[in-house]
């Protein structure tokens, strides 16, 4: 199975890139991830994959928690089944490596969810446990195109946490942070670098769990 992953941050696509999968970072924007789902299927991609971090909406949920949802949801009310074969295959490797993924719903949403009151309300009236801006879209082209989806994220931001406006602010076409906004967002509210600062610790502890759990996804191709 020749494996393609859809990420947001140029971060997650490295990881996935990691263990010989194709990857595309589209920074969180809908249009562009669409058309790079489409564009993966094209070029020969024979399965689908979402792979990065996420908002958690379930407090049980801390930084680092990895997930592998059955369903992913989108904010319309649209449902998309992963694929459950493959899902059964990569949740046996995960536990061969000793790691343990949620299995509740996925949301996706048009906008990252920043506050925790919404984040709450999220969890309450859609039941999903986490929350990413890619895994519906690309759900939706794997289902267009009759591909097998998967989705496989790790929490960062738990819903106990209000994110400052210098972590929602875009991230450019690669997905990567745009340094000079950052920093003049911070500067015109320094009292968000603390909530910043764990941002990024959680960012990391995330990214790191994916690196762990990569070598469960290791496509064909590259073994």
């Amino acid at each position: 199975m020749r494996i393609a992953a859809v990420t947001g941050l140029a971060a997650e696509a490295r990881i996935a890139r990691s263990a010989g999968l194709v990857a595309v970072a589209t920074g969180g924007d809908a249009a562009r991830t669409a058309a790079a789902a489409e564009r993966l299927l094209a070029d020969g991609a024979s399965a689908l994959l979402s792979f990065g971090v996420a908002g958690g909406l379930d407090p049980a949920l801390a930084p680092g928690s990895l997930l592998l949802p059955r369903l992913v949801q989108s904010e319309d009310g649209a449902t998309f089944p992963v694929d459950a074969g493959w899902r059964a295959q990569v949740l046996a490797a995960l536990r061969a490596l000793g790691l343990v993924p949620a299995e509740g719903d996925l949301l996706g949403a048009a906008r990252i969810v920043a506050a925790s009151s919404a984040k709450a309300e999220l969890h309450r009236r859609t039941g999903a446990i986490a929350v990413d801006l890619e895994s519906h879209v690309a759900a939706q082209a794997a289902a267009r195109a009759a591909r097998p989806f998967l989705a496989l994220r790790a929490v960062a931001d738990p819903v106990s946490l209000d994110l400052p406006a210098a972590a929602v602010l875009p991230l450019d076409e690669e997905g990567r942070p745009q340094l000079g906004r950052v920093l003049l967002c911070v500067a015109g509210d320094p009292r968000q670098i603390l909530r910043l600062i764990r941002v990024a610790r959680d960012t990391s502890r995330a990214l790191a769990a994916l690196r762990r759990a990569v070598n469960a996804l290791r496509s064909d191709d590259a073994r």
